[in-house]
């Protein structure tokens, strides 16, 4: 996706980045405006952007910015530009850093609706963990939709390739209070089902979803592998409506509520199995995150976040 960038910076700055940028072959334009800005008072320079030249330009803002300096960032829909229409057609579709720390950022902090969710989510595949077949897929799938639990997992390799350490404290924080969550709400629910007499231990303890937590073979691995490295691409190419996608391949929502649902049973051993799998997945997140972002940063950005 295109970019436009609208910066406020010093007018002796100001001045000085508009010609370092203009001759560059991704900038289709730039428009500027003295001393427009109030908050922070300066010059406002607008850039409209192909996404291939999104670091060059941020890199040209670090240069120049002093700490008076304000950038936004916003997706383009399109540019309508005969002299540059083979640029824009091969544009690339790559998200800069700040995008990816902000977007993890909102959906992996700690409010009362991530917590919601995550609840909500522990509770429903709890329920799958005693359905079978089509029920038992439709739960887990739900589950893993509604409960964000991908994008706090994500913040750890995210953090440590870019040596952001408050953004790592914020991705521990989100992902031991979000699946703590998660777990004590899939042991209420499975806890009150069997209160009630609406389920029993052998229901559980049989079920094959259950078995395959508990004991995955080479196949139960692969899936999750390849979900894990689809879900860092498609935040490295800002791809974020798709991103249910990995969370649904990968089994950190069934296996975490399957910690909870164990423990309602008073069955330990199940409770350990399941968090040895969710051990696993979360270890294929962080570490093919490690290696998407790394990859990219010496490939692709180059730099670190402007802030």
């Amino acid at each position: 996706m295109h970019r436009t960038f609208e910066i406020v910076l010093e007018t002796e700055k100001a001045d000085e980045f508009c010609r370092n940028i203009v001759e560059n072959e991704n900038v289709i334009n730039v428009s500027f405006q003295r001393g427009a800005s109030i908050k922070p008072a300066g010059d406002i320079v607008t850039v409209h952007l192909l996404s291939r030249g999104a670091d060059a330009v941020l890199r040209e803002i670090e240069k120049v910015s002093g700490e008076n300096v304000s950038v936004a960032t916003s997706e383009l829909t399109s540019i309508i530009d005969k002299k540059h229409d083979r640029k824009i057609d091969n544009d690339l579709d790559e998200a800069i850093w700040e995008e990816m720390e902000t977007g993890l950022r909102h959906q992996g902090h700690v409010t009362p609706n991530y917590l919601a969710l995550m609840a909500l989510g522990g509770g429903i595949a709890s329920i799958g963990l005693i359905n079978e077949s089509a029920a038992q897929a439709v739960a887990f799938t739900a589950a893993s939709i509604i409960a964000p639990g991908f994008e706090p997992l994500a913040k750890i390799p995210l953090s440590a390739v870019l040596r952001n350490w408050n953004l790592l404290w914020h991705g521990v924080k989100a992902t031991l209070i979000g699946y703590g969550v998660l777990i004590f709400s899939a042991f209420l629910a499975m806890g009150l089902m069997s209160l009630t007499g609406s389920v029993e231990e052998a229901e559980f303890v049989k079920n094959s979803e259950v078995e395959n937590l508990s004991h995955p073979k080479l196949k139960e691995y692969l899936i999750p592998l390849f979900s894990g490295v689809a879900g860092m691409v498609m935040i490295a190419a800002y791809r974020r409506n798709v991103i249910a996608g990995p969370l649904i391949g990968l089994v950190l929502i069934p296996a975490s509520a399957m910690i909870g649902a164990s423990l309602a049973f008073g069955r330990a051993d199940y409770a350990w199995e399941a968090t040895e799998r969710f051990l696993v997945d979360a270890a294929i997140v962080i570490g093919t995150g490690l290696i998407i972002f790394f990859i990219k940063q010496i490939i692709q950005h180059q730099r670190k976040p402007i802030v």
